[in-house]
């Protein structure tokens, strides 16, 4: 998908936000704020959009959006625990009705044999409970994963929270 496509993705998740009256906020690690610019290119999105996080060290993490210390030394940053903490913390500390994490390792170093580099994670939280987690695995140079990142969070939120 490219910059077009995820300019016309963020305009529909931006109506279908707006039409309902919704909040959506953002916590991002490996996609370094590019959740947050894709919605916020479209101009109106301070209808819906009112903050991000872009907490990049395990200490942002922990200090912006209450991830547990503990969670973070026992399973790592890139790891479905930390991003449904992640979301949970965003949601509660935007006050939105949605949010969406992402913590990965976009290369091109830093990757494992278990978390090679590609693998990101990705959390939503919805304001009454829902959360859902899920890990993708990217190909590419780390423009490539952080920008398919930012593209499968979005889509992901129109499939999962925002279907007419």
């Amino acid at each position: 998908m490219s910059e077009n496509q995820l300019h016309k993705l963020s305009i529909t998740v931006g109506q279908r936000l707006k039409h309902r009256g919704q909040w959506i906020t953002c916590a991002e690690s490996c996609t370094g704020g590019g959740i947050a610019k894709a919605i916020t290119d479209i101009a109106g999105s301070s209808a819906y959009f009112d903050r991000g996080f872009v907490t990049y060290s395990n200490t942002a993490k922990h200090e912006l959006l209450g991830v547990e210390k503990e969670t973070l030394e026992v399973y790592g940053a890139v790891s479905e625990q930390v991003v449904c903490e992640m979301a949970l913390g965003a949601l509660s500390a935007a006050k939105a009705d949605l949010a969406l994490s992402v913590s990965g390792i976009a290369g091109p170093d830093g990757g494992s044999e278990q978390k090679p580099v590609g693998t990101v994670w990705f959390g939503f939280a919805e304001r009454g409970g829902r959360v859902l987690a899920c890990r993708k695995q990217f190909a590419g140079d780390r423009d490539a994963v952080r920008l398919q990142a930012t593209i499968f969070s979005l889509q992901r939120v129109l499939e999962e929270f925002l279907q007419n």
